[in-house]
């Protein structure tokens, strides 16, 4: 059985979880698959009324790049609006040479690094973000495959408004730029839901988010039988 281990973790210099970007919404005139383009977020949106989300879960294949640079890949709650400017989420990132590294963030608070939990392409991993209260809430990985585990509990002063859940591949900030966007592969969030006061949500009927860099589609993003499918193009 995997052990939950609350750890010291280190805060990092990366903004990973950043707001989703906005360049343009798609005005559903059926000849884009997209409905959001983004200079930094691929996956899917639910929203709801404020207060309604208090957690949100997915499972995905650590995947292998076929490219340079990397991607955050994670779960979280808000951030997709203007109304809040607040994300609770947790995830890994994936790097081109096959390393990779779990983090944390309740941003606009400084990204924190887990340690003593190891992942290796194929592995297969949970994440888990739960809001218990605006400002106090647990984030867990699991990486199922070789039975590690890491929780934490944050807290932060930025009032969440529980009204997005999130799935997401993100091109990160580093610095005062954009992380070089590595070719993932394919990213499928399984088991995708969210959790609210009468029982859970899933991703079906979500706002699709795709990356676009330079006029050009970096990702093609999906909802498929219930999981959230994000693949480079």
């Amino acid at each position: 059985m995997a052990s939950f281990i609350v750890l010291a973790l280190t805060a990092s210099a990366l903004a990973i979880g950043h707001q989703g970007q906005v360049v343009k919404i798609n005005p559903k005139n059926g000849n884009a698959t997209y409905d959001v383009q983004s200079s930094n977020w691929a996956g899917a949106v639910i929203q709801a009324a404020p207060g309604t989300y208090q957690a949100v879960t997915g499972t995905f294949t650590v995947p292998s790049s076929s490219g340079s640079g990397s991607a955050a890949i994670w779960v979280g709650i808000d951030g997709a609006g203007s109304d809040c400017g607040v994300i609770l989420q947790t995830g890994i990132v994936a790097n081109s040479d096959n390393t990779y590294y779990s983090w944390y963030e309740w941003f606009p608070d400084p990204s924190y690094n887990f340690n003593n939990i190891n992942f290796a392409a194929g592995d297969v991993v949970k994440l888990t973000a739960t809001a218990h209260s605006t400002t106090t809430g647990t984030v867990t990985i699991e990486n199922q495959t070789n039975g590690q585990s890491v929780t934490q509990d944050v807290s932060s002063t930025h009032a969440l408004c529980q009204e997005y859940a999130e799935w997401i591949v993100e091109d990160y900030e580093v610095g005062s730029g954009q992380a070089q966007f590595d070719d993932f592969g394919t990213v499928t969030f399984s088991s995708a839901q969210a959790q609210t006061g009468s029982g859970y949500a899933g991703p079906d009927g979500a706002t699709i988010w795709d990356i676009w860099q330079n006029n050009v589609q970096l990702t093609q993003s999906s909802v498929q039988n219930g999981n959230v499918v994000v693949s480079h193009t």
